[in-house]
């Protein structure tokens, strides 16, 4: 969690800062001036606009800021307003920031090892699997589930044999035992005999 305290842009003429202080607040309007063309942009990027270059670089806020703004993460941004009067120029501008960064759309995703995530969907499936089986046990007895599961295991066999005889009979797999009883026919001896009657 990043949390940012930006500071609000002020005019030269209304704190009359002189010295150190004024390159201070000079400095603190590049940066927002910077940060509001990047969530400009970002924007724009957000409605559906090409070849659009966000200028990241361009301070070290929106530098710092980069992940926040457009990159994996859900940010909320908090705009304090004044309601006086004299301050109807800077409450409107940053209405219109606001509005800004709220047209950007990001897709939050977890940073997550492709293993961690294939391993944490396996255990998940597991449990429900689990889940399942205890509710369909408390439903039913346990002979009946057992005799239930002895079926299931007889289906796969069966489906097993099936697959093997097929692949046997079309030359691709190994023969079963059952098959192995059954000779083959003498090709070879087919072959002779009918060169022989030639």
């Amino acid at each position: 969690i990043n949390l940012v305290d930006l500071a609000g842009s002020e005019k030269q003429k209304d704190t009359a800062a002189t010295g150190d202080v004024l390159k201070q607040a000079t400095a603190i309007n590049k940066s927002l001036s910077a940060l509001g063309l990047v969530i400009e942009k970002l924007a724009a990027k957000s409605q559906g606009k090409k070849n659009v270059i966000v200028p990241y670089r361009d301070s070290k806020l929106t530098r710092l800021l980069q992940n926040a703004l457009g990159g994996s993460s859900k940010t909320i941004m908090i705009c304090a307003l004044s309601p006086a009067s004299t301050n109807y120029e800077e409450t409107l501008s940053t209405l219109r920031y606001a509005d800004r960064a709220k047209q950007i759309k990001n897709v939050a995703k977890v940073n997550e090892n492709p293993q961690e995530k294939l391993m944490r969907e396996l255990r998940e499936e597991n449990a429900k699997l689990k889940l399942v089986m205890d509710q369909v046990q408390d439903h039913m007895g346990t002979t009946e589930l057992a005799q239930i599961q002895e079926k299931l295991q007889e289906l796969k066999d069966a489906q097993l044999v099936s697959d093997g005889y097929k692949q046997a009979m079309d030359g691709t797999g190994p023969l079963t035992s059952a098959q192995e009883e059954k000779p083959r026919p003498p090709r070879r001896n087919v072959v002779v005999s009918a060169a022989l009657d030639l």
